[in-house]
């Protein structure tokens, strides 16, 4: 599908989902004014449940749920209850349509193939996806050296090993923690890098432009005509995260026992025991870009390169990783006398970061619990990595092109569906 046709989709079923929500609407009054005061119920006791453990818990988000299901309830109940399942679907439609309109689809430049690529596989990595898919095999039949990691062993040493060996490429099939180990090798020795996607969620091939459900297609980055470009890298206090590093509610529930084990759970706990009525939340001093100081108790996400965030396309992922910038995202618990749904959190984009603290941070370094004592200092390299993507990939993050704010999406689907 084009990009202009996929533009009119967008367009036309917007306008489908808008036309019949708004009949529905008007043509049930006050029957929406329910539906919409129920959510917002639904949202406050959804977060007091969050900072309660226990029974308090449990009664917060029952409540929630059965806020949400009488909405639902309310919504079908109606004599027009066909319109707003049309709108529903319309709209759903709309938002597939946007996305492929606004496919990234960047052509990068093109490098010739190293002559001894070595690929490490992590091969408990995403449950086991090396092994599903066949990529050691595959790598093999394209000529690449690949290393099997077997346990205890030390991924460090081992690329250490491949370049001794005359490696002069890397690649790595595994998480985004092994990621950065790999990643940090190639580039402080001005090596090519390749993110094959075999863990689990692999943000970092995301923002790259890999196709995550393509493993195998991704080792065509180490073959002849692969698209290259160069990315930042992020360090905090000499280690290097390709992602984030997080502190606070997430980091102190990351190096809880049992986490991995109960994560949903374990995370809830750390919520209500740090921002609860009993709360004692580790106080984090840092400065913001204009040199304000900041402290932060409840939530900081420092990232390699500013992430977007909020109900837009591409939430949730990096519109560039080369921007020489850090992004920091702090969660604001509502203040003493304000309601539950005044928590709000702000973004910055800065060059470097200084955290302070009364005691060892701990912290979570693209997923992976570890503890510094303070000062943690945040910096970026500047196009420190150079990076091979697969000439069949879209070479660039979802958000690269998709716009941010919903009017400005929708100028630009005009823009695509009028231009021939």
């Amino acid at each position: 599908m084009s990009r202009r046709l996929a533009a009119t989709i967008a367009l036309l079923t917007a306008l489908v989902a808008v036309g019949a929500a708004a009949y529905a609407f008007v043509s049930e009054f006050p029957r929406g004014l329910w539906i919409f005061l129920c959510i917002v119920l639904a949202l406050g006791a959804a977060w007091m449940g969050l900072l309660r453990t226990g029974t308090a818990r449990f009664i917060g988000l029952a409540i929630a749920a059965l806020l949400l299901i009488v909405a639902i309830l309310i919504t079908f109940g109606g004599g027009n209850a066909w319109l707003v399942a049309i709108s529903i679907v319309a709209l759903l439609a709309s938002l597939a349509a946007a996305r492929r309109a606004f496919r990234p689809e960047h052509a990068l430049p093109r490098a010739p193939a190293p002559s001894h690529p070595v690929l490490f596989v992590n091969p408990r990595s995403g449950d086991g996806r090396a092994a599903r898919v066949g990529l050691v095999e595959a790598a093999r039949e394209r000529g690449i050296e690949v290393v099997e990691m077997q346990p205890g062993e030390d991924l460090v040493e081992l690329v250490d090993a491949a370049m001794g060996r005359g490696a002069d490429a890397l690649a790595m099939a595994g998480g985004d923690g092994s990621q950065a180990v790999v990643a940090a090798a190639a580039a402080a020795n001005n090596l090519p890098y390749a993110c094959i996607p075999s863990g689990t969620r692999n943000h970092f091939a995301l923002d790259l432009g890999v196709d995550r459900e393509d493993v195998v297609g991704a080792l065509d980055a180490l073959l002849d005509g692969a698209g290259e470009r160069y990315v930042d890298l992020g360090e905090v206090n000499g280690r290097v995260f390709v992602n984030n590093v997080s502190l606070g509610v997430y980091a102190e529930a990351v190096s809880q026992e049992g986490y991995r084990e109960a994560k949903l759970r374990t995370l809830l706990d750390t919520v209500a025991n740090t921002l609860g009525p009993e709360g004692a939340p580790r106080q984090l001093r840092w400065a913001d870009g204009d040199g304000e100081p900041q402290r932060s108790e409840a939530l900081v996400l420092v990232s390699n390169n500013p992430y977007r965030l909020g109900p837009t396309l591409g939430s949730g992922t990096r519109p560039r990783l080369d921007s020489g910038r850090l992004g920091v995202v702090d969660f604001l618990p509502p203040g003493a006398g304000e309601t539950a749904g005044a928590g709000r959190y702000r973004e910055l984009a800065i060059a470097e970061l200084t955290v302070e603290a009364d005691g060892p941070v701990p912290v979570g370094v693209d997923g992976e619990s570890l503890s510094f004592e303070p000062p943690l200092r945040f910096t970026v390299r500047h196009n420190a990595l150079r990076v091979r993507i697969a000439p069949q990939h879209p070479g660039a993050s979802p958000s690269a092109v998709a716009p941010k704010e919903a009017f400005a999406g929708v100028r630009e689907l005009w823009r695509l569906a009028t231009t021939p």
